[in-house]
């Protein structure tokens, strides 16, 4: 069978919008928001999957 990634954690994602939304707009802030938030929480590591 094939490895899966989990999906990435809430907080994770939510992150790397809002860093995405303010390089998009040119809202620094936004921007160092995001990946402030997206430093706090970590990826979640891939795991091989039991089936």
């Amino acid at each position: 069978m094939t490895e899966r990634a989990k999906p990435a954690s809430t907080e994770h994602l939510k992150g790397s919008v809002k860093e995405a939304i303010g390089k998009l707009t040119g809202d620094a802030r936004i921007e160092a928001e995001g990946k402030r938030q997206k430093r706090q929480e970590p990826p979640p590591k891939a795991t091989p999957r039991s089936d």
